[in-house]
Formats: structure tokens, C-alpha cells, sequence
């Protein structure tokens, strides 16, 4: 990890004096937004942070954990270069020389042929079946013709549009039904709005074309890797923070959020059976808004709780392989958009980072949507294992090394789901908790967005810019940043 100094050392003697006027903002959640907040405000000397976190470590989803000598992240994770500048800034502060850059080097199984992934022309010219490229050249001649705007648009109808029925029908179609356990037409437009950057063929032939050398930009086809898997930036930005005196405690569970007078006064909360109430200034949440709601004391009118029990989360089965050899593959990732095998992504840690320790031991991470209650979330870790190895069969990839060990990991809330009526339940939620006073939902799970970490981090300073050195929040201009959200769009 890099010097943590170069932030600037804090004066212990000034920082106390201010923290006796300061206001004592909680912060729910050590994902990468309540760590983003964090920082910014402990640096700022704007506000006495306390992060309260359910688990031992920081990072949520975003967070690593050791497998065999491993750093294994929950799902594949990178870090991609359209990150905010003065978020960039204080990565590579935190973690200097453990930031890496990487190439990208994965591949999609399309047509059952395998297509490096991002998409390259020459991939696409010679890879992909003659039937298939013929039915995209039509579908691309049929966008010439002028067509009316279909009467609702929903994921299904805009896609269709955009991409042609070829692409929708062999690709986007069956992976949506994999990954929210929804058809198409039930899918509001939000979600290819928000979760397709390619989603349309113009768009598609720019992000191949900017694949070929000359017409690439600065840092296009890689990422950014922390030596020690993706969670070390989350663990890096909660020491940063830590040396600013933001407080953290662990191993917490938010049990109720009381209001009076329309603002927040306390939040409450359990740590190893014993209950703790803490009285704020106010309440930063970054967990899922729809409990959110739930932990607020007096309780919601019936109509936003009935909102919060309606809205729904993806969850995801991460199912880990300990192989008894160096390297499965030299891919960082295989993409499997067909419904015939239920995994929809698996990565190899060791790629991620070039690791060549430990010797003769790697690890697969397969993602398996699922949610709890599903026949799949059921099954043991051993029945979770056999059946990615026979998928990966069943795609030409046999699993040959000696299985060490499987471990799995369940994560309930992996996804917001955008169905049809989710916009709605969501704003009557959104609307009743902006009517409290020094109170704040924001992050990936406080504001439903399917957005990576760099939206996440940039939501945090949003939120930061907001809070005047004297306790005022600048409402007006966090609506405007909750307007720049709305265009974030996930960069696979």
C-alpha cells in the first residue's frame, strides 16, 4: 500500500478542538460509497463520520477475501478508467505502487463460438458463423427503413429496436432472463438504459471500433487492478479515512433509525448482543433503500412500506473452484450469455492481478443468478461444485486439475431489478424519506442503481460537496447530482 501521508497528516489538536461543533453524520454501510463519504468528509473537517457496518470488513460486494492463498473478490471487479479525477486521485494515493493496470483479455461464448470479449473485429469477421453475420447485416439494412416508435418503450421494445431481432434474440434476450429472472417485455427500459452501453448497432460498432489500433483512446480495452484483489481499495480508502479520525465499527447491525420533528435523531444498533443508541446530526445510508424504509422509527405510512416489500433485488450464487494447478485459462473472464448454461460469468482471480503465487493452485469463480428460495439457492456447496464443472464441460472447458475445495458465497441484493412498476415504488419511497431532514440515501443500493464503483465513489463526493463546513445541506444541489446519475451507465 502506498503512503498513506502524501493525503496529508491530520493535526490531531485541530481536528479535536473542531470536532466538539462539528455535526455527527452515521453512515450505514462501508461499501465504497460510506467509505468515499467518509474520507471526504473526515478530510474535510466537515463532519464526524461513523461508519456502522454489518460486516468484519469493509468493502461490502466490492470487498476480497483469502481462498487458498487467493485473493478472490465476490464476482469479477475492475476498475475502469472513466473514474472522476479526484477519486482517481486518492486511489492511487492509498494505494501507490499496489495499483496495477491491466489489459483486458476475456471472451463470450456467442453462437457456440468463442469471441474475445471487448469485441474485436476480426473476431466478429471470423468467428462468428456466416448465417449469423448475414442476419446482422440484414437487421442493420432494416434501421435504413423508417419505423414508428413503439407505443411503450420497455427494455424488450428499445432493444429491438436498436440492436435488431438477431442480436436481442441470440444475446441480450436470454441473458436478461438469466441475470433478473424476468422476459424482456418485463423489463423497464431503465434496465437497457442503464446496464447496455451498447445498445444499439451504431454504438456496438463504435466500441468495436475503437478496438483497433489508431482509433483507440487513451487507456481503452484495460482496467485497473489493486495488486491484492479488488477489495484492497475499499480497505485502503477505510485506512485513509481512519487517519483523518473517521470512526468505524465493524461487525454492526443498524436495528432502527428514530425521527421526530421530521429529522433524524438517532440511529440504533447491535454488536455482539448488545444494543447501542447513538444520537446524530444526521444519517447517511447506503443500504438497499427498500430496508431502509423498514428501519425507520416511527414507522413509514402503509403505502411506502408496501412500496419497500415490492421492490426487488437480484440475488447471486458465487461459486468458488480451488484447482490444484497454476492457470485454468488465460482469460481474466468468459461471458456465457445462453440460457443452456445458468452461470453467466466466471473469472480467475490470479488473472486479474498476473499473480504467479501460490504455485500450483488456482481458483474459478462462477456467478449463478439465483434467489433465495430458488431450487439452486438450496444446494450444498459440493452440488454447487459438480454442477459448474459439468457446465463448463457442456462449453468446451473441462475442469482436469484435482478439485481442492469448493466454497460458495450468497449474496441477496447482488442486482436492483427494473421491472415495469419499479420506477413508481421507487419514488414513493425516495419522496417520503426526503421529507426528513439531516437523513440521506445514496450509493448503489440507497438510490436502486446497477452502477459500478466509480459511480458509487462519485455519488459519495456528490454528496460530501453538499455539506457546508457549518451542518447545512445544500439540498438544491444534491437534486442536481441526482439528476447526473440518472446517465450513469454500467461499463461491463
Amino acid at each position: 500500500m502506498g503512503d498513506p501521508e502524501i493525503l496529508g497528516r491530520p493535526d490531531s489538536l485541530a481536528d479535536t478542538a473542531r470536532a466538539v461543533t462539528l455535526p455527527h453524520v452515521a453512515i450505514l454501510g462501508a461499501g465504497p460509497a460510506g467509505l468515499g463519504a467518509a474520507l471526504r468528509l473526515a478530510r474535510d473537517g466537515r463532519a464526524r463520520a461513523v461508519v456502522i457496518e454489518a460486516r468484519d470488513r469493509a468493502g461490502g460486494n466490492a470487498g476480497s477475501f483469502d481462498l487458498a492463498g487467493v485473493h478472490c473478490d465476490f464476482g469479477s471487479h475492475r476498475l475502469h478508467p472513466v473514474v472522476e479525477p479526484r477519486v482517481m486521485q486518492d486511489i492511487e494515493t492509498a494505494l501507490g505502487a499496489d495499483l496495477l493496470w491491466r489489459p483486458r483479455h476475456g471472451r463470450i461464448r456467442l453462437q457456440r463460438k468463442w469471441i474475445h470479449f471487448p469485441l474485436k473485429p476480426i473476431d466478429l469477421l471470423l468467428q462468428l458463423p456466416l448465417s449469423f453475420q448475414a442476419s446482422l447485416a440484414f437487421d442493420l439494412a432494416r434501421k435504413l427503413v423508417p419505423r414508428p416508435a413503439p407505443a411503450e418503450k420497455t427494455f424488450a421494445s428499445v432493444l429491438e429496436r436498436g440492436l435488431g431481432h438477431t442480436m436481442s434474440h441470440s444475446f441480450y434476450f436470454p441473458y436478461a432472463r438469466k441475470l433478473w429472472g424476468l422476459d424482456p417485455d418485463q423489463l423497464a427500459v431503465t434496465t437497457a438504459e442503464r446496464r447496455i452501453a451498447g445498445n444499439s448497432i451504431p454504438k456496438i460498432l463504435l466500441k468495436v471500433a475503437r478496438q483497433i489500433p489508431g482509433f483507440k483512446r487513451p487507456r481503452t480495452g484495460g482496467f485497473y487492478y489493486p495488486r491484492k484483489g479488488y477489495g484492497q481499495i475499499c480497505e485502503a480508502l477505510k485506512t485513509a479515512a481512519e487517519r483523518y479520525h473517521a470512526e468505524f465499527v465493524m461487525g454492526a447491525r443498524v436495528s432502527r433509525i428514530e425521527h421526530e420533528g421530521g429529522r433524524v435523531r438517532t440511529v440504533a444498533y447491535e454488536k455482539e448482543g448488545k444494543a447501542t443508541t447513538m444520537p446524530v446530526d444526521a444519517a447517511w445510508s447506503t443500504l438497499p433503500i427498500s430496508l431502509l424504509v423498514r428501519l425507520m422509527s416511527p414507522a413509514a405510512p402503509p403505502d411506502v412500506l408496501a412500496a419497500a416489500s415490492a421492490m426487488r433485488f437480484r440475488g447471486m450464487i458465487l461459486i468458488y473452484l480451488v484447482l490444484e494447478q497454476d492457470q485454468f485459462s488465460e482469460y481474466d473472464a468468459h461471458y456465457f450469455p445462453e440460457e443452456s448454461i445458468p452461470m453467466s460469468r466466471m473469472s480467475e482471480p490470479k488473472n486479474y492481478s498476473a499473480a504467479r503465487e501460490p504455485k500450483g493452485v488456482t481458483v474459478l469463480c462462477a456467478e449463478l443468478p439465483s434467489d433465495p428460495g430458488d431450487e439452486t439457492w438450496s444446494l450444498s456447496d459440493a452440488e454447487l461444485g459438480q454442477r459448474m464443472c459439468r457446465w463448463l464441460a457442456d462449453t468446451g472447458l473441462p475442469v482436469k486439475a484435482p478439485v481442492r475445495e469448493v466454497v460458495t458465497r450468497r449474496l441477496s441484493h447482488a442486482y436492483p431489478v427494473y421491472d415495469r412498476d419499479y420506477a413508481a415504488r421507487f419514488a414513493t419511497m425516495d419522496e417520503w424519506l426526503q421529507g426528513f431532514e439531516g437523513l440521506l440515501t445514496f450509493g448503489r443500493q440507497g438510490l436502486f442503481a446497477h452502477d459500478n464503483t466509480h459511480h458509487a465513489l462519485a455519488m459519495a463526493y456528490a454528496a460530501a460537496d453538499c455539506l457546508s463546513n457549518n451542518g447545512a445541506f445544500d439540498a438544491e444541489r444534491w437534486a442536481g447530482h441526482r439528476r447526473e446519475f440518472e446517465s450513469h451507465v454500467v461499463e461491463d
